[in-house]
């Protein structure tokens, strides 16, 4: 059966569930998936403690001085770029959705909030082939044709050499010229220091949003016997007894700290961060995490009354 055929009833489905659940849960026209107060220049202020350097207007500040920064406003029509990695490594699963299943989903969740209002998406996908690029359109049909290319990748043999996410970030940063919102779904398992400078400068430019999907069994080793393990990106065995107390502490211990490294790379980088996992409701931490951004964005200076708490929506919480 053509790929495209299989695709289009699950995501039928999939569309379905993402609707009704978070029309249900999430109440206004605007979603808020990051925090932040908009993309596009506005008037001058007097620099409040807090503002963001990167803000600064030299030229009114030369002229007066006194420090100043540019605000921002929101620009209603967004534009929208996503990473989706589809690697060796997220072909694994061990509870209700594999990684790359949980993946498709997270993109599906945030396209169709975003298509809803009419804003532009366009799609990376990194896989055992190299990258491909979908470019930014607006409209569900084209949301549609995005989703089902991204079903269809083929999942990549063990051993096969591929892209790492560094690369796909550093290459996304090229295409992308308007100022609008990154989400980049990866398991992030390559090495920090290889994907962590490209999401920094993607994060100077644009609103990024890091959603790290998790299996249970990537931070936890069951007592199973002995257990033989398959790198799927290197196509390397290995046969671990797990009945051993000792491993499956230093192994939980091990995993912990990958993922606090993960977490401090992703802050460092600047980039809000989402962690989904393949053994909980998806559809809630994601609910939860808009509703903390929303949180964090009201506490936000106002651009009228600096002073005040209130902000205002704009390209960080604009998706809806």
């Amino acid at each position: 059966m053509k790929p495209y055929l299989i695709a289009e009833p699950a995501l039928r489905r999939l569309e379905l569930t993402i609707t009704r659940r978070l029309d249900g849960l999430l109440q206004g026209e605007h979603l808020g998936l990051v925090p932040g107060p908009g993309s596009e220049p506005a008037e001058s202020r007097p620099y409040q403690p807090g503002d963001d350097v990167r803000r600064m207007d030299w030229n009114v500040t030369a002229r007066t001085n006194e420090p100043h920064v540019r605000e921002l406003v929101a620009d209603r029509e967004l534009e929208m770029w996503a990473l989706l990695d589809v690697t060796a490594s997220m072909d694994f699963g061990t509870a209700v959705l594999e990684k790359r299943e949980l993946a498709l989903s997270a993109l599906a969740a945030v396209g169709f909030l975003t298509q809803r209002t009419g804003n532009r998406i366009g799609t990376h996908l990194l896989h055992g082939g190299g990258v491909r690029t979908l470019p930014a359109r607006t409209g569900r049909p084209h949301l549609m044709a995005l989703l089902q290319a991204a079903f269809a990748l083929p999942r990549t043999p063990p051993g096969v050499a591929e892209p790492l996410l560094g690369v796909a970030a550093e290459q996304l940063a090229r295409v992308v010229r308007r100022r609008g919102l990154v989400v980049v779904v990866s398991d992030y398992l390559d090495a920090p220091e290889t994907w962590e400078p490209p999401l920094r400068r993607l994060a100077a430019r644009h609103q990024v949003l890091a959603v790290e999907v998790v299996d249970p069994r990537e931070l936890t080793l069951p007592d199973v016997g002995i257990l033989t393990l398959i790198d799927p990106e290197t196509g390397r065995r290995r046969e671990v007894a797990t009945g051993s107390a000792r491993l499956r502490r230093r192994y939980a211990e091990a995993a912990a700290g990958q993922r606090d490294a993960i977490a401090r790379a992703l802050r460092r980088a600047g980039a809000a961060h989402l962690r989904l996992r393949t053994d909980r409701d998806w559809v809630r931490d994601l609910v939860q995490h808009v509703m903390r951004q929303r949180r964090l964005a009201a506490l936000a200076p106002s651009p009228m009354s600096p002073a005040r708490g209130g902000g205002t929506p704009g390209t960080g919480g604009d998706v809806a």
